[in-house]
């Protein structure tokens, strides 16, 4: 008995430290995705369908250059400051972290020159003409500020201030907004450009404001030093630049399918519904990249500690997703019409099946950084290329068979085909299977979305709409339950505890007798 209730509130505890972490980056991670709708819903506003689209095309271009001259140096750099901070050496974690402040320096003027370079090409690739080689060539800019932010942020990481990331967080969106929304006001396509690179100044501004919460020693760096860690950072890195690489490239190759086959305004839809289908589950992604690979790395060896963390977080994340996920389903038309406009009415199907695809993602992750975490380097860049070319190819094929709403289904195909890749790969490393508690769960998500599904494509909109919000009452109802089983009694504000336990026809297990 006293060993029952020990195990039960080490797994409250556990599941009180993902939800903690969650809370934290997610409410950081809120706001700044609800300001980036913000900026969005004017850019659709002033410039409609297709100046989202051109938004788009831009940022993709941005996020594959970035990925590809960052080299994964601010993953990378996260695990080496973190290794060095457990260690206590001050010194040492004074070097690594002057090496990744100088690297990703150097790294980011490459991204720019590399624009500056071939900004002809990319343009004729991108936009189908080399009008727009001159923004192209002035988004090298945009492209060295994001990758030498990333050196401060990962040193933030790394020590684990969690805190501070969610305030970098908060504080560059803000500055982003406010310094952007002008441009694109007053300018109105010829501001989009500008705009990219005052989201890329503040949230630099923003990182290096929060470093500066870290005292480090000062050090002398040799050239051997800077060589030798730096090659580390980069060798390190390589299987994250290539994860990066492929995700944006297969983004900007699909959207180069759509624009040839449908025009700019259907890559603007394409663009409007990705986002939104992206931003209930981005926290709690983001969350897993924040806390969870650092936590996942450092017990990788035991692979029994490993996968038990790998359900609890596939459990707490399958439970906060799900019910947002199906309430997006449910609303989709209001959706895309109160955060963008009712002319994005091409991208509300769209938006259904990414909501579909993201709950699969979810699933998915935290099994994929089992791979990363036991420093299985070839095994992960081989899944991300196979994931690229899945990705890819179902795209051009269904986009070609049934049009813009190919793409939505294309990622579907992409995780129901990556979460069963993943599980036998994972399977084969550490033994791991799911629980039977994320199995039954699974099995009721996967039931209340696929009616949700089929309510809302064969039923009229209202009847549609209706059933799709039943299930996702029963949802809430059903994670709201389970979150409240699973962590400690106090996270419940105590005048809320009668009504909620009430409400849950649950108590409490606190009879027991402690150990």
């Amino acid at each position: 008995m006293a060993e029952d209730t020990i195990k039960r509130e080490s797994d409250r505890a556990s599941y009180g430290d993902i939800l903690r972490s969650t809370s934290l980056i997610g409410a950081s991670s809120v706001i700044s995705m609800a300001l980036s709708v913000v900026r969005l819903k004017v850019l659709a506003v002033l410039l409609g369908p297709a100046g989202v689209g051109l938004f788009g095309l831009f940022n993709v271009v941005v996020d594959l250059t970035s990925s590809l001259a960052g080299m994964g140096v601010q993953a990378s750099g996260v695990r080496q400051v973190a290794v060095a901070t457990a260690t206590g050496d001050l010194h040492k974690v004074a070097r690594i972290a002057r090496v990744l402040m100088l690297t990703s320096l150097l790294l980011g003027l490459v991204g720019a020159l590399l624009l500056v370079m071939f900004a002809a090409p990319v343009s004729n690739l991108t936009f189908g003409t080399e009008a727009r080689a001159s923004a192209v060539t002035m988004i090298g800019m945009a492209v060295f500020l994001r990758i030498f932010a990333g050196a401060p942020t990962a040193i933030i990481q790394a020590n684990r201030r969690i805190g501070d990331l969610a305030k970098v967080t908060i504080v560059g969106a803000v500055l982003n907004t406010v310094t952007a929304i002008p441009l694109v006001y007053y300018f109105g396509e010829a501001g989009i450009v500008p705009s990219m690179l005052a989201v890329g100044l503040t949230s630099l501004i923003a990182a290096l404001w929060y470093r500066r919460n870290i005292r480090l020693p000062a050090i002398r760096l040799s050239w051997r030093e800077f060589t030798v860690e730096t090659r580390m950072l980069i060798t390190l890195g390589f299987a994250f630049m290539v994860s990066g690489l492929l995700t944006a490239g297969a983004a900007l190759v699909i959207r180069i399918f759509i624009v040839q086959q449908s025009g700019v305004n259907a890559a603007g839809n394409y663009q409007a519904a990705w986002a939104l289908g992206g931003i209930y589950v981005g926290f709690i992604l983001q969350s897993m990249g924040t806390d969870f690979y650092p936590r996942l790395s450092a017990v990788s060896t035991d692979n029994g500690t490993c996968n038990r963390m790998v359900n609890e977080q596939a459990r707490v994340s399958m439970l906060l997703a799900a019910p947002g996920l199906l309430g997006t389903l449910a609303l989709a038309p209001l959706v895309i019409a109160v955060f963008y406009s009712t002319k994005f009415v091409d991208a509300v199907p769209l938006l259904r099946w990414f909501c579909v695809g993201m709950l699969l993602r979810v699933v998915a992750w935290p099994m994929g950084y089992v791979i990363l975490a036991k420093g299985a380097q070839q095994m992960f860049f081989w899944t991300e290329v196979a994931a690229t070319i899945v990705h890819v190819g179902l795209a051009w094929l269904l986009l070609g068979v049934i049009g813009l709403e190919g793409a939505g289904l294309a990622f579907i195909g992409l995780y129901a085909w990556h979460g069963v890749l993943i599980y036998y790969l994972v399977r084969r490393l550490s033994g791991f299977r799911w629980s039977t508690e994320n199995l039954a769960l699974g099995a009721i998500f996967a039931g209340l979305t696929g009616f949700a599904v089929l309510a809302v494509e064969l039923m009229p909109l209202w009847p549609g709409a209706v059933v799709a919000l039943v299930c996702t009452s029963v949802g809430c109802w059903f994670s709201l339950n389970q979150l409240i089983r699973l962590v400690p009694e106090n996270w419940v504000p105590l005048p809320l505890r009668p009504a909620v336990y009430f409400v849950l026809r649950h108590q409490p297990e606190r009879s027991a007798p402690r150990g």
